[in-house]
Order: structure tokens, then C-alpha cells, then sequence
């Protein structure tokens, strides 16, 4: 790419020109095909047309740094980038937990064969990643976990169990938190992991939710051997590796609940206010004919337009701050009530059409609506549980003492 010395609309006039000759035309009216690979579906040969080469630009990364294949842009371009994306209805293929979570934290903290190694496949999009957080005991109290990692001298050998592992079943590698020191303060003998999970050992058994999908794993790991080289940070000094890549998961996750509609959330029949009409109707004044409901909805589109403006805010802030802050765990808690209020109001508007799990009464769109519904319950759970969330704030943001 050429170098536009800080000419955005410059750069605006090239990014237009690519687009316009490498964004298939099929895509514009199918949102949800652009992300079907990203989201463990079958994508059509356009898409990964698509993918392919917004991954060979380094666009889908925009702003990370092209000696690992990112496209080194500035903040003002990825945003232009992103504005004439949105003009033509390209959205971004390459995605996942390498590029919402573990990349930008290997990019702060990882050895640069480590860089060289993992980031040029997540800027294209051609692993998948998970996270090994959780376990059976130990979801809210992280520090808890006891994944035993012992050192054999040319490997670590890991006995262990975690849960609630987004997408490990698809994964091709594990970014996981294990006990390395037993004897040491719970927060001072964890240690940060890199697991192929083709490694002899590895086990991943989906969980069925209430919405009838899999996202989720629980995830064994049964003598399981690990290279040293893919130890990332210090020996024992995994938890403060594990608490900067949550506020890079509570960022990413606070600017998806906030937009509504997506397509990666299952829901089909658009926003609360277009519902509502299609269900309720209008007035003799052109209103929306419930007039509690329609309080409701505009007390919700307010609150949700001002998170959106904060959360641009906060990214702003960060990108002049040198990434997120604790000020994430805001976001997020903000962020999952908002959306879980979403769903909760276009199902309200739906009536009993919004109650159809399957047969002839209910169209597709009706049917994944409804479970985009039961999906959000889990958005106060994902990412750091709204409880844990407003401990750190209390903590971290607000400076409040411990309660006795």
C-alpha cells in the first residue's frame, strides 16, 4: 500500500477503489455469508473469496503491524476503511477469539518468535482459537483454577478440565490458564499456555444451551504435552497476562452488544422499533400503537445510543492510551443489559409469535429470534459475569475499599 503521509482521504480514495474491485457483489444482500466461516457454518465460494483476500491485505487487522501481515493502518484510516466497508455492506470475515482477544494481547506481551509464529495465521484467518479460562469450579473465582501444568523437563505435561470453552470443538489452538505452582498464593502460580489442540489428550464435548445451539465446550486435557516455547509471559506469572486479554474480550464484546440485529446472534427480524410496528401496527398518528411499549422502546433506543457514543469514546481514549482500560468492565455490564433488554422488548413486541420453538406456525426469522433471546441470557455471563464486572469497577475505576 502506498504511503499516504497521514492523508485520510487519500487512503479513503484507495480503500474505495479496493473494495470496488475485490468485494463480491453477491455478498451485499447476505450479511450472514460474509461470517459463516467465522462462525463455524459453510461459507460459499465467494465468501472465501472474500476472506482470502481481505486476509492477504491485512485489512481484517487493520491496525496491527505489517511485519506480521496486519495492515498497518492508523486509527483514522481503519476507521475510514470500516465507513466505506459499511457504505457497500462488506462486513469483516476474519475474526474469532485470535482477533478479539489473543492477538492484541501477543502482540503486547509475546516473544517474537511466538509473534512470528501465531499472528500471521490469525490476520488471515486460517486457525481458530479458544480459551481455557473456566473450570467446573472455578467460573467468578478465575484465580482458583487448579489445571495442573508440571514441568518434565523438556515439556509441561497438563492434567486438567475447563469449561464453558467457546468454539473449542472447531479450535485449532487453546490460549489456557494452568497451575504451575501449587504451593504458591492462587493468583501467583498460574502461568499462560499456548495448547495445539491436535495434541494427543485433548478433549472437547459440546454443551447444548436453552437456545438449542453448541457453542460451548467442556474441554479435558489428559497428560497432555506442551512445548516449553509455548509458555507465553513468566513462569507463575500468568494472571496478569489473563486479566489484560479480559479487558481486550470485555472491549470487543461492549462494541458488538451494542450494535443489535447481528446476524452472528441469530436474530432475523431486525431492530425493536421495526418489529414493533410489524407486530403491533400504528396509531391514527402514525405511533406505535402501544403506548406503554412504545415509552419502553424509547427509553431503550436512548440508552442504547448513548452507550454506542461512550464505547466509540472509550476506543478513542484507548487508542490514545495504549489499549483498554478496567473502564471495559463498565462497557460490558452496560452492554449486556442493554441487549438482553433488546431481546427481551422485541419479543414483547412479537406476542405469541415470539414464543415458536419450530413447525408450520412460525417463520425462520420468527424462530431465530426467539432463540437470539434465550442466547442473550448468557451476555451478563460471557466475558466476566456482571457481579465480577461491578467488583472491578468498584475497585479498579471507582477506588472503593473492600467490604468488611
Amino acid at each position: 500500500m502506498a504511503d499516504f503521509g497521514g492523508d485520510v482521504e487519500a487512503f479513503r480514495d484507495e480503500a474505495k477503489t479496493w473494495l470496488d474491485e475485490n468485494f463480491p457483489a453477491s455478498l451485499k444482500a447476505d450479511p450472514a455469508a460474509q461470517l459463516a466461516d467465522m462462525m463455524g457454518g459453510k461459507p460459499t465460494p465467494d465468501a472465501l473469496t472474500w476472506k482470502k483476500r481481505m486476509g492477504e491485505k491485512g485489512w481484517g487487522t487493520p491496525t496491527w503491524p505489517k511485519a506480521y501481515g496486519g495492515g498497518g493502518l492508523s486509527r483514522p484510516e481503519a476507521r475510514a476503511l470500516a465507513e466505506e466497508m459499511a457504505k457497500i455492506g462488506a462486513r469483516n470475515p476474519i475474526g474469532g477469539m485470535g482477533v478479539m482477544m489473543f492477538g492484541p494481547t501477543l502482540l503486547e506481551v509475546g516473544t517474537e518468535e511466538q509473534k512470528k509464529r501465531h499472528i500471521p495465521p490469525i490476520v488471515k484467518g486460517e486457525l481458530r482459537w479458544c480459551q481455557g479460562y473456566s473450570e467446573p469450579g472455578s467460573g467468578s473465582d478465575l484465580a482458583s483454577l487448579q489445571t495442573k501444568c508440571e514441568d518434565k523437563g523438556d515439556h509441561f505435561l497438563i492434567n486438567g478440565q475447563k469449561i464453558w470453552t467457546s468454539g473449542a470443538n472447531l479450535a485449532d489452538w487453546c490460549f489456557c490458564l494452568v497451575r504451575t505452582d501449587p504451593a504458591a498464593k492462587k493468583h501467583n502460580g498460574i502461568s499462560f499456555v499456548l495448547i495445539d489442540m491436535k495434541t494427543p489428550g485433548v478433549e472437547a464435548r459440546p454443551i447444548l444451551l436453552i437456545n438449542g445451539g453448541s457453542p460451548f465446550c467442556e474441554t479435558f486435557f489428559t497428560d497432555v504435552k506442551v512445548p516449553k516455547e509455548n509458555l507465553m509471559g513468566p513462569l507463575n506469572g500468568g494472571w496478569t497476562i489473563a486479566k489484560r486479554l479480559l479487558q481486550f474480550e470485555r472491549e470487543n464484546i461492549s462494541a458488538s452488544l451494542g450494535q443489535g440485529g447481528s446476524p452472528t446472534m441469530g436474530q432475523a427480524t431486525g431492530g425493536v422499533a421495526e418489529t414493533a410496528k410489524k407486530y403491533i401496527g400504528l396509531d391514527a398518528a402514525g405511533r406505535l400503537a402501544d403506548a406503554d411499549l412504545r415509552r419502553r422502546l424509547i427509553d431503550h433506543t436512548m440508552e442504547n445510543k448513548a452507550f454506542q457514543l461512550t464505547t466509540r469514546r472509550a476506543a478513542l481514549e484507548a487508542s490514545a492510551n495504549q489499549g483498554p482500560s478496567a473502564a471495559t468492565s463498565i462497557m460490558k455490564y452496560a452492554g449486556a443489559k442493554i441487549a438482553q433488554d433488546r431481546t427481551e422488548l422485541i419479543i414483547e413486541a412479537m406476542g405469541c409469535q415470539g414464543l415458536g420453538w419450530e413447525g408450520d406456525g412460525f417463520d425462520p426469522a420468527e424462530l431465530a429470534t426467539t432463540r437470539a433471546w434465550l442466547r442473550a441470557k448468557a451476555n451478563s455471563i460471557e466475558g466476566g459475569t456482571s457481579e465480577i464486572n461491578l467488583n472491578v469497577v468498584s475497585k479498579r475505576v471507582l477506588g472503593l475499599p473492600d467490604p468488611k
